[in-house]
Order: C-alpha cells, then sequence, then structure tokens
C-alpha cells in the first residue's frame, strides 16, 4: 500500500483555494505577535507545499504566503509602534520571548532594516522582530521593504523544500516495503521535531554572536 503517495494524492486533491489560504492563515498567523508560538506557520507551509505540483500551484502559493507573512509582520509591527516598550512587559512576551525580545532590539538597534530582514529566516525572532520594530521607531519606509524581500525569499525557500521533498518522498517509497516506509516515516517525524527544536536554540546563539562587538586590533607597534 502506498502511504506517502495515497496521502500525497489526497492533499493535492483538495480544493486549491482551501489548501492556500490554510497555509497562508497559518503563516500570517505565526508571524503576528502572540500567534507565533502557537501556530505552526512554518510546519503548515512545508506540508501545502508538497501539492505544489506545477508552476501555476507553485506561484500562487507563493505569493498567498509571501504577502501572508508581509501582513503579519506589519500587523505585529503595528502592535509595537502602538504600545512601545510597554509591549516588552507584557505576559505573553515574558514568558515565551522576554531573552529573545531584548536580543531582537539589541541588533535592530546596530543593523535597522537589515535586522529585520535576516530576523525573518530565525525562530522566535521571526515572530518578536517586527515588534520590537515598531517599539524601536523604525520607520515604516524602511520595515516594509526589508520584511517583504525576507517574506518573498523565506517562502520561496520553504516551498521549493516542500515540493521536492513530495517528488522525492514518492520515488523512494517506490523502492521501499511498507513496513520500512512506516518505520522511516516514525524516524523523521522524530528527527524533524528535534530539528525545530535546535534550529530554535541555534537561532537564539547567532543572535547572541551578532551582538558581540568587534575585538580591536592591536597595535605591534
Amino acid at each position: 500500500m502506498a502511504l506517502v503517495t495515497d496521502l500525497l494524492d489526497w492533499l493535492q486533491g483538495l480544493p486549491e483555494p482551501g489548501l492556500v489560504a490554510a497555509a497562508g492563515g497559518l503563516v500570517f498567523a505565526e508571524c503576528t505577535i502572540g500567534l507565533g508560538f502557537i501556530a505552526p506557520g512554518e510546519s503548515g507551509l512545508l506540508i501545502a507545499a508538497t501539492t505544489a505540483t506545477t508552476v501555476a500551484r507553485f506561484l500562487t502559493l507563493w505569493a498567498v504566503v509571501t504577502v501572508c507573512a508581509a501582513l503579519g509582520d506589519s500587523v505585529g509591527y503595528a502592535l509595537g509602534r502602538r504600545f512601545g516598550p510597554r509591549l516588552r512587559e507584557t505576559k505573553l512576551i515574558r514568558k515565551y520571548g522576554l531573552d529573545a525580545w531584548d536580543k531582537a532590539a539589541s541588533v535592530l538597534e546596530r543593523r535597522g532594516a537589515w535586522a529585520v530582514f535576516f530576523a525573518r529566516f530565525l525562530p522566535v525572532l521571526r515572530t518578536l522582530t517586527p515588534a520590537a520594530a515598531g517599539a524601536s521607531g523604525l520607520p515604516f519606509r524602511k520595515f516594509l521593504p526589508a520584511t517583504a524581500a525576507g517574506a518573498c525569499c523565506w517562502s520561496l525557500g520553504h516551498i521549493s523544500i516542500g515540493a521536492a521533498l513530495g517528488e522525492a518522498a514518492k520515488q523512494v517509497e517506490g523502492a521501499l516495503s511498507t513496513g520500512f516506509l512506516v518505520v522511516a516515516v516514525a524516524v523523521i517525524g522524530v528527527l524533524l521535531f528535534f530539528l525545530l527544536r535546535f534550529k530554535k536554540r541555534k537561532a537564539l546563539e547567532s543572535t547572541e554572536k551578532a551582538e558581540q562587538p568587534e575585538e580591536p586590533v592591536r597595535s605591534t607597534g
């Protein structure tokens, strides 16, 4: 029984507008401060991307997700702009991302709009940076191009990965027995769980390194 193929065929058989809307909605929610800690936007996008089997499907999903990600970031920016540094003291931020908020604010102070672009690729910071940018007073005319470019590149990368994984899974399944495939899927699921946790930890470590000042060059004279 072709488990993976059947699952992918079922996903691809779902109404495309609903599937694209669901992926866009999850991404929008993840990018909006508060919902980003519970909405599986990245995972949902990878699953939806397995259905991008044609150029039209790929481009449609890419466009919708890019817009939803940029809109979600803009909502976070507006909240940061409205409530300012007080947002840092809210129960949600203190519980889930106080250290990440401080790191985002520090990098924003040093890198400006570039921090907004690169934060898109870092878990946790992806959710907090837009609000921190609004609270820091970064002009929206600088924020919007940076977050739009980041959303475009991020969504392109994830949709490409998801589409490639979907096609590879079909190819691999043809060469494996069903029993082995079930075990392989279970192992992959466990590995993905720990990979996501590892990515979050590395994201915070990368930010810490970015904050460290460069050592002055010592004179030998």
